[in-house]
């Protein structure tokens, strides 16, 4: 277990901001780059989740660069209000994240430029398509498979990820009566196929077990756990106090038991577990290549998402725990896969031995870095910490 070193965390979060100062700029009509190298794309998804790094640190040139991203992404939005999934490239479209994302982002931009009506027009159009991607006519809203951030991973029908941003956007952005609704909904349990019912009201709620399932359509669902999703569920308050500290235990204790079997070399928990195997009904063939056991989507250690569950640590009051896991993340970050830098940023590494399998300097991996340091330093969720509290008034920053 890593003891903390402030003295390290301050040479991170020196060296997260050159690799956003980097990328802030990049072949694609001026727009940042996803990754230093390996990624020179302007990547909708991976820069809407960078705001939430870029905001707490105040810097000037990336928040210029972050509005012009907005921008460009309301510039090609289609005329019924989706947001395409690269910035620069109006047809590239299909992703169910990437519209949720914009509503938050701009949201967050607002709250820290102090520009109310920013891309007023282009949040409505998108508040529209996201109400129409709800199958049943209700608040829940579902998606193709691999049509997430996660496209080598089947996620069908009410994916808990894009839920919990969804409910997400909607309290930042003051819709508090269809969130409210939408956390209700959420919080019907899932249906099993062996479970007859005359109509069926399916939620993301599992039965015994303390987290959100990963995905439940009808009579089908996912219970494998999802960091990400429960993280922001966390974050976003759709967990409630108790929920969330019998899930953190419930994640610790996993994550153990997984050291202890060989499948885990690190202190932060995967994306993703159990690992999908050959064996299961859920494989695919193309995991064999793309996503086998312990790699990629399939249970790799991913730096955003670890930067969450950080920041979910600090929202729960886990405040020894959230810093004991910051240290964990900043040794994480510092390894590189070219082993040429002294912070890595790496996208993501193999759970078995911690190795980078990614591309280095991530834009997302030294945003969320930055982000989560900010909580456990200052003992607060920034942007989360409003949905969370009903009396805070809606547009205070924390």
């Amino acid at each position: 277990m890593h003891k903390i070193n402030w003295q390290e965390i301050e040479e991170a979060k020196e060296a997260a901001l050159e690799v956003l100062l980097h990328n802030a700029h990049g072949p694609y009509h001026g727009l940042p780059r996803t990754a230093g190298w390996g990624y020179p794309e302007p990547y909708t998804r991976d820069l809407m989740f960078s705001i939430l790094g870029i905001a707490v640190t105040g810097n000037k040139i990336l928040l210029e660069s972050i509005k012009k991203v907005l921008e460009a992404l309301a510039k090609n939005q289609t005329k019924r209000g989706h947001i395409p999934s690269l910035v620069h490239d109006k047809k590239n479209r299909g992703a169910s994240d990437t519209t949720p994302l914009f509503l938050l982002a701009a949201a967050i931009y607002r709250k820290v430029s102090g520009e109310q009506d920013f891309l007023q027009k282009a949040i409505e159009k998108a508040l529209v398509w996201m109400e129409y991607q709800s199958h049943s006519d209700c608040y829940l809203v579902a998606q193709q498979p691999t049509s997430d951030w996660r496209d080598e991973q089947w996620v069908l029908g009410y994916g808990l990820y894009v839920n919990t941003l969804v409910y997400s956007y909607l309290k930042l952005l003051g819709k508090k009566e269809r969130a409210e609704m939408m956390r209700q909904e959420m919080e019907r349990f899932t249906i099993t196929g062996e479970e007859k019912l005359r109509r069926i009201q399916e939620g993301l709620v599992v039965k015994r077990k303390p987290y959100f399932a990963l995905w439940s359509y009808k009579v089908y669902s996912s219970e494998r756990f999802d960091l990400l999703g429960n993280s922001l569920a966390i974050l976003s308050g759709l967990a409630s106090v108790s929920r969330a500290k019998k899930m953190i235990l419930w994640i610790e204790e996993a994550c153990l038991a997984m050291q202890e079997k060989g499948d885990l070399a690190v202190e932060l928990p995967p994306n993703f577990f159990p690992f999908i195997q050959p064996k299961d009904p859920d494989w695919n063939a193309r995991y064999s290549v793309y996503n086998k056991p312990g790699d990629y989507h399939n249970g790799g250690i991913w730096p955003f998402i670890a930067g969450f569950y950080v920041a979910a640590l600090v929202a729960a009051k886990k405040y020894k725990l959230a810093e004991i896991k910051l240290m964990a993340l900043t040794k994480l970050v510092s390894v590189s896969a070219n082993n040429s830098n002294n912070f890595g940023f790496n996208e993501w590494l193999k759970a078995q031995n911690g190795m980078p399998m990614g591309q280095d300097w991530q834009t997302w991996s030294a945003a969320l870095y930055l982000y989560a340091a900010k909580c456990v330093e200052d003992k607060k969720t920034y942007f989360f910490d409003v949905m969370r509290d009903s009396f805070l008034p809606a547009n205070t920053l924390l």
